[in-house]
């Protein structure tokens, strides 16, 4: 009982790229600015902080002088500051390459920037896969900080995770901090005085250790937690609190580098691919997840905080890309650019504009929006297509056919020095990309509408969960502890059920629909085509001449032909023939394009076209939001014509 137990206090302060510039500055005066300056009023050092590099350079630009004060605070050890990807990248999804790149430009802004030297690395979303402890090494990292999650889904007991472990791969070592869930949920969400109990029972235990590293918007930025840090005096009560324990002896404050140098290592461990636990549950499709949710609630709370709870696991966070099409098509174009841009040279503004396409939040969804935000997706387009246009600069109108999205079916990639298009034969000759470089946007990047678990678990139990976690919450206040997001998430309501789409949207998705069918049935997704291209897999031939680059389809059973024709400044003709005969005469022929915004159709002969917002309900920290992705043109002509033509001509505004 004579020694102390070292406490490592990790903060990581992050915002996307892209994110809005009112953010940033409701986080500056919100979080980032009272907790620097409760920090140093309260002298409460050392600490460990990870800034992110979208946030740096966003300092840098608009607020320098807390870059300046963290700078201050780090020249004499009482801040450690932490290595990442610069943009956020989840680094098990970037080739080995790129993940050095990443880090490297990390490193050289904190030392240029902050004049420090780090060691540590933060792990962006805790994303742990095996083969980064090489890379990690080649990069000068020493440690990282990973979810003890990891440690106990590998059969760790829980209570020997209170030191560092070393781990390796091809034999490069490195160091690993298991994150304390227990801590992670404590604080700042329950009373300082159980935080207290909580180190002293470890030391009591003989635990050398306690981590906490988690994200610092929790310390106002998340719902409810400004009234409760700063208002109701949380942060004051915590600090007072440690203050107590640090002063009778009983804790030190400590940085990851000296409790490395200073804490006996725990042994070998090797982990396996994985993140923190409500990440594995959102990376499971729908049918899973329901089932998962259902599992867990058998099993009861009890059951999953005990170390039985690691063993009961969802998905892997690369499950993203297989359960959106949308995230696994921004994910592969990024790097397929990427291996070009170093084919290349690796020209530095290409590279960073790839760079800022890595930014992990638009590639995933769960209690935040990520996916579901269109301007996350779109700069992750615009980044990309900055990237392209460097890359083509000097080149014609060109075309390849390869597996971009590497799902075993060829694509056709269609780009000149203006823009870059994808087609997808197995989707019905759909149109998955249509990049114009003047505007640095995807038209095709809207969000398929589809059935998400937490549209089931809030239509199903609206009225009974609202009211009960409306209660809980208030008894919480009442007892002197705040809500965590992840409590907020079992509050979601939902009365009627959000419309989905039949099939994954893209630009010229061909059905014949009957005369029955209406605007607002087609809308809701509440028909039935007679036939449709959408999950047809179409033969292709490419015909490529000075002028245009032709992408001819045709059905298997010869219902329909389909010619694309992508002309050098980017503007896209769509040819149809069908058979009319082999439908009702009173049937319709259709075409859906679907775009991220207004754009002008040009259809020959004339049609009518329907259109409506795309748009989708989805879990937010806030609640459920209804975001606006796009808009669907339905193109119909009757299908007695047995040909129409429609382009998408090029814009520049």
């Amino acid at each position: 009982m004579s020694s102390p137990i070292r406490f490592c206090f990790g903060l990581h302060l992050h915002q996307p790229v892209g994110n809005f510039g009112y953010v940033f500055e409701q986080h500056v005066r919100e979080v980032y600015r009272p907790f620097l300056e409760h920090v140093r009023k309260q002298r409460f050092f050392p600490v460990t902080l990870h800034v992110s590099g979208p946030l740096i350079e966003w300092f840098d630009q608009h607020d320098p002088a807390i870059l300046d004060d963290i700078a201050d605070l780090a020249s004499d050890g009482r801040v450690e500051l932490l290595l990442a990807g610069f943009y956020e990248p989840i680094l098990a999804s970037l080739p080995r390459a790129d993940r050095l790149t990443q880090i490297a430009w990390m490193r050289d802004s904190l030392r240029d920037r902050l004049g420090a030297e780090a060691t540590g690395l933060w792990l962006t979303e805790r994303v742990w896969e095996p083969d980064l402890a090489a890379d990690l090494h080649d990069a000068g990292v020493r440690f990282a900080l990973v979810d003890d999650r990891h440690f106990l889904a590998s059969g760790f007991p829980r209570e020997a995770l209170h030191a560092p472990y070393r781990t390796e791969h091809d034999g490069k070592s490195l160091a690993l901090f298991p994150i304390d869930e227990r801590l992670r949920y404590l604080i700042p969400f329950q009373s300082p005085d159980d935080t207290v109990a909580y180190l002293r029972w470890l030391r009591a235990e003989g635990k050398p250790l306690a981590v906490l590293a988690d994200d610092g918007e929790k310390f106002g930025g998340w719902p409810g937690t400004r009234e409760w840090v700063y208002e109701k005096g949380w942060i004051d009560r915590f600090f007072a609190a440690m203050r107590g324990v640090i002063e009778s002896g009983e804790v030190i404050l400590s940085r990851f580098d000296d409790a490395l140098a200073n804490v006996p290592s725990g042994g070998l461990a090797y982990l396996p691919t994985g993140s923190y636990r409500e990440m594995e549950g959102w990376s499971l499709p729908t049918a899973a997840a329901l089932r998962f949710i259902a599992l867990q609630e058998e099993l009861g709370d009890a059951r999953l905080k005990d170390v039985d709870g690691a063993l009961v696991r969802g998905a892997h966070w690369r499950n993203f890309q297989v359960k959106y099409a949308e995230s696994n098509r921004m994910h592969k174009k990024m790097l397929v650019l990427s291996e070009l841009c170093r084919h290349r040279g690796d020209p530095p503004a290409a590279r960073r504009a790839i760079g800022k396409a890595q930014c992990n939040d638009a590639y995933w969804h769960g209690v935040f929006g990520g996916l579901y935000l269109p301007f996350l997706r779109a700069e992750i387009w615009r980044n990309l297509s900055v990237a392209e246009e460097e890359l083509r600069a000097t080149e014609g109108l060109e075309v390849e056919t390869l597996d971009r999205d590497w799902d075993g079916h060829d694509e056709i990639w269609v780009h000149s020095a203006a823009f870059s298009a994808l087609v997808s034969p197995a989707r019905g000759g759909a149109v998955e990309e249509l990049t114009r470089f003047a505007l640095a946007e995807n038209l095709a990047d809207t969000l398929t509408r589809r059935r998400e678990a937490y549209h089931e678990i809030a239509h199903r139990e609206a009225s009974v969960r609202a009211a009960n976690v409306r209660a809980s919450s208030v008894a919480i206040m009442a007892e002197g502890s705040a809500p965590s997001i992840h409590d907020m998430e079992h509050s979601l309501s939902l009365g009627d059920m959000p419309p989905i789409d039949l099939d994954d949207r893209a630009l010229f998705i061909e059905r014949v629909l009957p005369a029955s069918v209406t605007l607002a049935n087609y809308e809701r997704g509440l028909y039935e085509p007679l036939a449709s291209t959408a999950r047809l897999h179409l033969t292709a031939r490419v015909r490529r001449d000075a002028e245009s680059v032709e992408v001819a389809l045709a059905s298997p059973d010869g219902w329909i032909t389909k010619r694309l024709t992508f002309f050098p400044d980017g503007t896209v003709r769509a040819n149809f023939t069908w058979h009319a005969l082999t439908f009702p005469g009173n049937a319709w022929f259709t075409t859906e394009v679907s775009l991220s915004r207004s754009h002008a159709l040009i259809p020959s002969p004339e049609s009518e076209v329907w259109e409506h917002p795309i748009e989708t309900v989805a879990k937010s920290e806030r609640g459920l939001d209804r975001t606006m992705q796009g808009v669907s043109y339905l193109v119909r002509w009757p299908v007695s014509l047995g040909e129409a033509t429609v382009d998408i001509p090029m814009r520049t505004d």
